[in-house]
């Protein structure tokens, strides 16, 4: 699955010419000036807020999609700890999410993602990234949800994810999942509003390992209770008892 992201890019502009090719033309023109949360480790159950790209620009949504059937404030904040991720091969089906893959799909540029192997029971980490580029894009949904108490509007979103390639597979060897990462040839046709369900389905698969690397880093960010925002978390750590 994908729970934890590192995300780096705090100028916005760098993020735009890193999408250029998906943004709308007019996006230079109309776009809103953001701060963009750069992170070391950020775990989806905080639900941070991350820059995403649909068809009509970039946008801050929150980590954790509401479904529009949603009814209150309270099965909101339940649902979006079961949201996180989309399993591709279902998404389709599950009521959460089919409405959202049909037309509202995103892209999350990210510098990378942690996942845990795990080797007679303990646990450790990895940092995992494309060797092609410094960000590169998973595959997302997205929803607008409106509270009926408050008025407020949520705007959120889920990643999703697809069964591990041999590398992921040796990584996350207890569920053997991985997120959707997307080519850049791929990115503009995944956020296409238009596209049909054939090739959506078709866009739904592993990425190659080998434009991947994966190394070992600092059990610190196996505690929700550390502090674990910093640089440290992405720097490569030997442990002589893996292979």
């Amino acid at each position: 699955m994908c729970y934890n992201v590192a995300y780096l890019e705090r100028k916005q502009q760098k993020y735009e010419e890193r999408y250029k090719d998906s943004l709308p033309p007019d996006w230079s023109q109309n776009r809103l000036r953001m701060e963009l949360p750069a992170h070391y480790f950020v775990s989806g159950f905080s639900h941070p807020l991350l820059p995403i790209i649909n068809h009509n620009g970039i946008f801050l949504f929150e980590w954790g999609l509401i479904p529009l059937w949603t009814k209150d404030a309270l099965m909101a904040k339940d649902m979006q700890t079961k949201t996180l991720n989309a399993v591709g091969e279902t998404v389709f089906e599950k009521p959460s999410f089919r409405s959202s893959i049909v037309s509202k799909r995103c892209l999350l540029g990210i510098s990378g993602f942690y996942e845990w192997r795990d080797v007679n029971k303990v646990k450790y980490p990895y940092f995992i990234k494309t060797k092609s580029n410094e960000l590169f894009s998973l595959g997302c949904i997205y929803e607008t949800w409106v509270d009926k108490g408050t008025g407020e509007i949520r705007n959120t979103f889920s990643i999703l994810t697809t069964p591990a390639n041999p590398m992921m597979e040796k990584i996350h060897n207890l569920k053997k999942r991985m997120p959707l990462i997307l080519s850049v040839d791929d990115e503009r046709q995944w956020i296409d509003p238009k596209l049909s369900a054939d090739d959506i389905r078709k866009l739904i698969k592993p990425y190659p390992e080998s434009d991947m690397i994966a190394y070992a880093v600092s059990k610190n960010i196996n505690s929700p209770k550390n502090n674990r925002d910093l640089p440290e978390s992405m720097e490569k750590v030997d442990y002589p008892e893996l292979d």
